[in-house]
């Protein structure tokens, strides 16, 4: 492996993933240029000598809570969600195989042959080894987000940082595109966007990350070259902490 000069900031990462943002200009599912972006920006830190483990969501497919909301069981609508995670981090995988970054797709239901049953231990050697890692089916269980699933992921994994890789630059005191008063933070703690009630994550997600001291790093990953700049220690996004 050919390692790049820069010195990364973070050496272990869980980078979460929009679905949503998967779907780039299109209305549904995967925008096969943005899907580029993303693999060739994660190539961009692994050459870096970067640690990389993902969590993509499914809402480019389908999203368990809003089918829930149109008459689908609960259970089996997150269980089509998670289906849906797979998917995407099925395409992920290729993009990334099709750049000669070695990659592989651990699920939290097993399915072998589409990907093999993840396992702390397993994931673990293989970030070591400098294969990318893409967590999918999120926990496995229903009622958890895929936000959940990266915060336990991240914790699992010992990821020095969660990087949320959204379509905004980080977090605001109001919601950027609809309010153009809005004032973007550079670093926030866990207990102001409690206080404040910030939608960054899920609260089940937020907290996670509170308890076991994991920061968070929002930031806009659909501009290409911002990955590159987070793991370089840019200030292009906004840090959560404690």
């Amino acid at each position: 492996m050919i390692y790049s000069m820069s010195v990364p900031k973070y050496k272990r990462i869980l980078l979460k993933l929009s679905g949503e943002s998967l779907m780039g200009e299109k209305q549904y599912g995967i925008d096969e240029v943005r899907l580029s972006q993303y693999a060739e920006q994660i190539k961009e830190i692994h050459a870096m000598g970067v640690e990389i483990g993902i969590v993509i969501g499914g809402g480019n497919i389908f999203r368990g809570l809003s089918g829930a909301s149109k008459g689908f069981d609960r259970v089996k609508g997150d269980q089509m969600g998670m289906m849906a995670t797979v998917i995407n981090s099925l395409a992920l995988s290729s993009a990334l195989e099709a750049i000669s970054v070695s990659s592989k797709v651990l699920t939290a239901i097993r399915m072998e042959p589409i990907g093999e049953f993840y396992s702390k231990q397993k994931a673990v050697d293989l970030l070591t080894s400098g294969v990318v890692v893409i967590f999918s089916a999120g926990t496995g269980n229903p009622y958890f987000t895929t936000d959940t699933g990266s915060s336990l992921r991240a914790i699992e994994i010992e990821a020095d940082v969660m990087l949320k890789g959204t379509r905004v630059d980080g977090i605001y005191t109001a919601d950027p595109e609809k309010d153009s008063t809005a004032i973007k933070y550079s670093e926030i703690t866990y207990d102001e966007i409690y206080n404040k009630g910030l939608k960054v994550m899920d609260l089940t997600a937020t907290t996670m990350c509170k308890e076991n001291n994991m920061p968070i790093y929002v930031f806009d990953m659909d501009t290409v070259g911002n990955l590159k700049k987070v793991i370089s220690g840019e200030n292009i996004g906004t840090l959560v902490h404690n």
